[in-house]
């Protein structure tokens, strides 16, 4: 067994940041990743970070431009600590090496992102996640900070107390790919979850293979509520053929998107008759696909995103790796002809519900960056809002797991206050296949969590449990295999929860992902050896994409309205007086329970009042 004070899950932007903290707070620290850090999905982010850095500006009017964009479902004190703090910590990637792109007076760039009401998105080309990961992860060899690269987390090992309010998280068990061995990773002070998106639970995502939201699905079968699950984000400007992102940083600079008529569609049929295509990425993603069901989409399927009139000398300065990934993946050559473009899963604005430190509700569980839910993004994400989340909220859950005061926080976790339970009308049984009784923290084990002992005994009983159910699963000579229980979910949630969502086709998600996990009770590894088996790893991460694929469609079917990237047939307006207030799922006994809380619009020295919100 090895033991750290913080242990960070995930090394990722949202991961190096909260290990550099954690470190600079005096902590012994060490990241456990399934990647090595540099290759994690950070890296693939185009756009740029959103910071407040000049006179003309503020982080005011971020903190309004961001709750307008999440559609008053942001929580005010998240959005505000993220909007004060993004200058600062931008400022500090600067200083640490980040070779941002400049102005010819050697001020940082910034460009115009949709919703946004001051270009204020600083980047380093179009590849701003890039040098962010690859900036942070020298800062992390420079401190000599350990990192046990390609161990695949399995499972949190917490306390067993009825209440999640009452358990205490020890560590987690975690598969060493290249031995094959099976290990626990006691943490003294907190565990960090930084284990990014979900993407993998759809077939047309922007997100990497590795996407299966690990930490999201951990967390809640240990017991913490996951929060507006509902709430993905399909970015617009997706290559149709492989779903890699195309960044909005090329309508930041001025890209336009034309339909199969040659129509500038945004202000041709008033979809954003002001911001155009910087309108907010779920109105854009909606009109496109409005557009092609509408039969003004090229080929039934994309649009065209132009960026020829940008000239060859600025798309070259700015945006040089659209060109190679237009070329690559679909045969354009972008200075020649439009791209075609079409919405594809990117983002999941819910995740584990945290306060604005990133604490859970179980004592010594923290969750950063896309996993997490503070919440920064409520019903949409703003373009260039993800990276400062990851190095804001990173420092903040690494400080304060190292034993940093941050003072009390504004935001409450768990079923504490003002909350109310609730019900949802489904066409299935809800929850795990063939589950027994003992289910109430998964991971966890009956000790008390208050003693090192204890501690010891419960991360060795978990460590046992995951042993024994890998060697079952290896063991294990027939059945069905990870592949067709995965693209049976795939296909149903990219027909069935996209864009557009309806009730009927809603229920059947829900009995597609019921199907699926009945399947999965006959799951085999066809790859028996010990070391560098993917097969048995993605076996293990579908388990993680059934339940999330089934808590994002019921928090789809309970919540009644449009708002945000969450549309729905009959219900296409906000009802703010029924529905201001966050989806909440706890795992119960191995079954989701559905249950809200209340948004928090009251900010430092203002309410954020819900208006209309309109581009």
């Amino acid at each position: 067994m090895y033991t750290h004070d913080v242990i960070v899950v995930g090394a990722g932007g949202a991961g190096l940041r909260a290990a550099i903290a954690a470190h600079e707070e005096g902590a012994d620290v060490a990241i456990v990743s399934k990647l090595h850090p540099v290759r994690s999905h950070t890296g693939a982010a185009e756009g740029g970070i959103n910071a407040a850095l000049r006179e003309a500006d503020s982080w005011e009017d971020h903190a309004y431009d961001t709750m307008k964009g999440s559609d008053y479902l942001g929580d005010a004190p998240a959005v505000e600590t993220l909007c004060k703090d993004s200058p600062k910590e931008t400022i500090q990637l600067e200083h640490w090496g980040m070779a941002f792109s400049r102005e010819e007076d050697g001020r940082v760039s910034q460009r115009p992102f949709g919703g946004l009401s001051f270009p204020r998105t600083t980047y380093a080309g179009a590849e701003t996640g890039h040098q962010l990961l690859h900036t942070m992860y020298e800062q992390l060899v420079k401190r000599g900070i350990k990192v046990y690269d390609e161990w695949h987390v399995t499972n949190l090992v917490v306390s067993d107390e009825e209440r999640p309010e009452d358990r205490s998280c020890h560590g987690i068990v975690a598969y060493d790919v290249q031995s094959g061995t099976v290990e626990g990773f006691q943490a003294r002070n907190g565990v960090i979850l930084a284990t990014g998106g979900l993407g993998q639970v759809y077939d047309h995502t922007t997100n990497a293979v590795a996407n299966t939201g690990d930490g999201v699905a951990m967390a809640y079968r240990a017991g913490a509520p996951i929060e507006d699950m509902e709430f993905i984000q399909f970015h617009p400007t997706t290559l149709p053929s492989t779903g890699v992102l195309i960044s909005e940083g090329v309508r930041g600079e001025g890209g336009i998107l034309y339909n199969k008529e040659g129509e500038r569609f945004m202000f041709e049929y008033g979809y954003a008759n002001n911001a155009g295509e910087l309108a907010s990425r779920d109105v854009v993603s909606r009109a496109e696909q409005t557009e092609v069901d509408d039969g003004r989409g090229i080929e039934d399927e994309y649009v065209h995103l132009d960026m020829r009139h940008l000239g060859e000398e600025r798309i070259l300065d700015r945006l040089e790796n659209i060109i190679h990934l237009s070329e690559d993946f679909e045969g354009v050559n972008p200075l020649e002809a439009p791209m075609p473009v079409k919405p594809g899963q990117h983002y999941a604005m819910g995740g584990v519900e945290t306060d604005e430190h990133g604490e859970t509700c179980i004592s010594d569980l923290y969750a950063v960056g896309e996993c997490a839910c503070a919440s920064v993004h409520g019903g949409n994400r703003l373009g260039g809002n993800a990276l400062p989340e990851l190095i804001v909220f990173g420092r903040r859950a690494g400080e304060h797991a190292a034993g940093k005061d941050l003072g009390e926080p504004k935001i409450t976790t768990g079923k504490v206050g003002d909350f109310e339970l609730a019900e949802v009308e489904t066409p299935v049984e809800l929850g795990e296949a063939g589950i027994g009784e003992d289910v109430v923290a998964d991971g966890g084990a009956a000790a008390d969590s208050g003693t090192a002992a204890a501690s010891d005994e419960a991360m060795q009983r978990a460590v046992e449990s995951e042993r024994e159910m890998i060697d079952s699963l290896l063991e294990k000579n027939e059945g069905v295999q990870h592949a067709e229980v995965r693209e049976r979910v795939q296909k149903s949630m990219t027909r069935n929860v996209n864009v557009f969502r309806e009730e009927s086709r809603l229920k059947q998600a829900l009995k597609d992902i019921r199907e699926a996990r009945v399947l999965y009770q006959d799951v085999y590894v066809g790859d028996k050896s010990r070391t560098f088996n993917t097969d048995l790893l993605q076996t293990l991460e579908t388990r993680n994409i059934l339940d999330l694929a089934e808590a994002i469609t019921v928090g789809a079917l309970a919540r009644e309205e449009f708002r945000g990237a969450h549309w729905r047939k009959n219900y296409q307006e906000r009802r703010d007086e029924e529905w201001l207030k966050h989806t909440m799922l706890s795992w119960n006994d191995g079954k989701p329970e559905l249950w809200y809380k209340p948004v928090i619009l009251e900010g430092e020295n203002k309410t954020y009042e819900p208006k209309i919100r309109s581009y």
